[in-house]
């Protein structure tokens, strides 16, 4: 197994900003592309339930739609690719027997023997969705597979730019998900950042790490 070595991974992730500025003649490749997908694919999730959709933009016009309801900002329309973090609205029971059809068929397991495991996960998902915070546990995943694909871009020189200044509900509207069993919670843009971008050479601001890290 090939590791990146320490050094290297703490050069990226101090390459790394939240972009503001994107160069909009340069896009990702493809190869790069599908390794990024794919990287959303392998986020963890809570009980491996994966609450989520990813809505990745790369249609001009689409994009150009996306600035006013990101406060104006321009990142959607000049970034290569716009990725849309989508969360489940509800989790049911059916999600979970899919999941589990899932695990019987990659891992070649007896239905039977996952009776255990899905009684617990259609528990936990009735007791929270009961008590009020199903969702705000599903939208923690959605922010564990937004970290995740941060991190991956920066370490394959990918710039991004983290969005919650969206208004979700136009998002829902313009990329179809209104009426939908998802609705949008955080965007991404993804691509290179223009060289007159000022954010990109800006020292970054970080409490010490005797403030942020106890060791017991």
């Amino acid at each position: 197994m090939t590791t990146l070595n320490p050094e290297a991974l703490l050069t990226q992730l101090n390459w790394r900003y939240a972009t503001k500025k994107f160069d909009a003649a340069r896009k990702i490749a493809p190869e790069l592309w599908s390794a990024l997908e794919k990287t959303l694919i392998l986020t963890p999730s809570s009980f491996g339930l994966q609450p989520w959709k990813f809505v990745v933009v790369t249609d001009a016009a689409v994009k150009r739609q996306l600035v006013p309801v990101s406060w104006g900002q321009t990142q959607p329309a000049d970034c290569s690719h716009h990725v849309v973090f989508a969360v489940r609205k509800a989790l049911a029971e059916k999600d979970v027997d899919d999941f589990i059809q899932s695990i019987v068929v990659t891992r070649g397991v007896a239905k039977e023997s996952l009776t255990r495991y899905r009684d617990v996960m259609a528990g936990f998902a009735g007791k929270a969705a009961k008590e009020g915070w199903l969702r705000e546990w599903a939208i923690r995943q959605v922010y564990i597979a937004l970290g995740n694909f941060m991190t991956s871009a920066a370490v394959l020189g990918v710039d991004t730019c983290p969005m919650e200044g969206i208004e979700p509900a136009d998002y829902d509207r313009i990329l179809g998900l209104a009426g939908t069993e998802f609705e949008t919670v955080v965007a991404c843009a993804a691509g290179y950042r223009a060289s007159d971008d000022k954010h990109a050479t800006l020292p970054k601001v970080r409490f010490a790490a005797s403030e942020v890290i106890q060791h017991i």
